[in-house]
């Protein structure tokens, strides 16, 4: 499977909820980004508030879902998403795992 981004970076609005709840509560968006490609929620939900540690685990769960959906990037342009677009690079990634024919978020 190869292709692109199902939403673009600034495509925050496509899903409004998604926006809202990752502008409050972005430890919980990462969260279930990571349960949906097979991370622990709870972990990296707390990896997502220790400076740091944050950006390492963005930067592994976004090179996974870019990885499982065959979407051509780089670490370097990850890290350049991450520390200047934190919340749209966040949004994105959760679209993406919840695009129809993607991998589905669990809800609890």
């Amino acid at each position: 499977m190869s292709g692109d981004w199902q939403h673009g970076l600034f495509g925050c609005f496509d899903n409004l909820g998604i926006c809202i709840i990752s502008y409050f509560v972005p430890c919980y968006t990462f969260g279930k980004n990571a349960e949906a490609i097979g991370e622990s929620c709870l972990t990296c939900g707390i990896m997502y508030i220790i400076p740091i540690a944050n950006i390492v685990a963005a930067l592994k769960i976004r090179g996974k879902i870019r990885e499982q959906k065959g979407i051509p990037g780089s670490t370097i342009n990850d890290l350049l998403l991450i520390c200047c677009c934190t919340l749209c690079a966040l949004v994105q990634e959760a679209q993406e795992v919840q695009a129809p024919g993607g991998m589905a978020m669990a809800r609890e």
